[in-house]
């Protein structure tokens, strides 16, 4: 018989076609307007690129925090390693653009805080509203963002959102 409840499968494609319609719909603005002009922009690039940074640093917080789990809890690993994937590659595309000639920055990511907790479920469920905070936190920054960046944190925010339920239900399928 088939199950009737929602599935990660569903919930990832919901998720997926509501981040995909956000963008597409953010893409058919057009940037002039009725004189022709360019309008002034909503941020500067010093306040974009503080934004950017920002965003990488927490996504570093948050990959270490999905180390952590893992190696305290290896029986949690494999169903944390998609995610954690995904927020590397988040923390990728939120990356300020160098400038020609500017040395890579790469630093160590910052040690998350506070120890794991001992209860595999309770470690995933603490992970979970990790990203439903980042999800906020991008959420907020979509009113000071320019366009561009709006819209890539819409895009993060909604994974970020998805990635907090499957992680709710990693908690429950997990074995104390």
């Amino acid at each position: 018989m088939r199950r009737t409840g929602t599935t990660r499968r569903g919930a990832l494609t919901a998720t997926g076609a509501l981040a995909l319609g956000a963008v597409l719909t953010g893409c058919g603005g057009d940037d002039e307007d009725a004189g022709g002009k360019k309008p002034a922009r909503a941020t500067s690039a010093k306040a974009e690129k503080a934004l950017r940074e920002k965003a990488v640093r927490d996504g570093a917080l948050l990959l270490a925090r999905y180390d952590l789990v893992a190696e305290a809890h290896p029986a949690t690993a494999a169903g944390l390693e998609p995610l954690r994937a995904a927020v590397a590659e988040h923390g990728k595309a939120l990356a300020p653009p160098r400038a020609k000639g500017e040395p890579k920055g790469d630093k160590a990511p910052p040690a998350p805080a506070g120890p794991v907790s001992a209860d595999p479920k309770a470690a995933v469920r603490e992970l979970a509203a990790a990203e439903r905070r980042r999800a906020d936190v991008h959420t907020e920054a979509l009113l000071s963002a320019g366009p561009e960046l709006a819209r890539l944190l819409a895009s993060v925010a909604a994974a970020a959102a998805a990635h907090a339920y499957l992680l709710t239900e990693l908690a429950e399928e997990t074995p104390v």
